[in-house]
């Protein structure tokens, strides 16, 4: 049968245990909501980048219009200007102006079309890849709200398990206290229990004298500790 103070320690060994579970998710959700955030940056940066490719389709078919319009400008000027002329070399000197227009005009009225076909062909897929990437924002602000809810609730349960660790440690002497908080700041388990004579924390074989201590048979009443860890170690009955 256990002491009672070593049935004490092992409610408060419990107790921390919960304790630092605890406080491990908490501390953990900040760095999973930041991970989501890094997620809905990275889909807004997709939307913004398909946005800025089909920006620049457009600001190029606009400089296109552009040329279109000025050799279309140059046209209209030598044909006035060869309804004017009385000499046949400059009749033909402007004719040959006019066919190299009209030729230029051609080009860019043919590459306005494959850029406006591929204006066509971004918005489709831009408003398709938008609702994908929209759809998974919304996905990702969820899951946000989901872990703020969670975080709120692992605070509440936090300070239920930091008021029973201290209802826990409320009974044991300030001695007692001392050699656990000593080992427990190391890692827990604290208080393990000697199998097949070793220890349940170290898994090594402990003293004949830790263990008749453990079993509590020495006449001092001292808590047993593992000769090669330092745990408190009970006798497992």
């Amino acid at each position: 049968m256990l002491a009672p103070v070593l049935e004490k320690l092992l409610i408060l060994q419990d107790r921390d245990a919960k304790r630092l579970g605890l406080e491990a998710q908490l501390k953990a959700v900040p760095r999973d909501i930041a991970a989501v955030e890094g997620k809905i940056a990275g889909e807004k940066a997709a939307i913004e980048t398909a946005r800025m490719e089909l920006r620049e389709l457009e600001s190029h078919k606009k400089i296109i219009e552009t040329e279109i319009g000025s050799a279309e400008g140059k046209l209209a000027k030598y044909r006035t200007q060869q309804s004017l002329v009385r000499k046949n070399e400059e009749f033909k000197a402007l004719g040959h102006e006019i066919e190299t227009t009209q030729g230029a005009i051609g080009e860019w009225e043919g590459k306005e079309l494959e850029v406006m076909y591929k204006i066509d062909e971004a918005k489709k897929k831009f408003a398709a890849a938008e609702a994908v990437l929209k759809a998974n924002i919304a996905g990702h602000e969820a899951r946000i709200r989901t872990l703020q809810e969670r975080e709120a609730s692992l605070g509440a349960e936090l300070k239920g398990a930091q008021a029973e660790v201290m209802t826990a440690r409320s009974p044991l002497a300030e001695p007692e206290l001392k050699l656990y908080d000593r080992i427990a700041t190391k890692g827990l388990p604290a208080c393990v229990p000697i199998r097949g004579g070793k220890c349940g924390g170290c898994h090594l074989k402990v003293s004949s004298e830790v263990e008749s201590a453990a079993r509590g048979k020495t006449s001092d009443g001292k808590l047993a500790t593992c000769d090669q860890c330092g745990r408190l170690v009970y006798w497992e009955s």
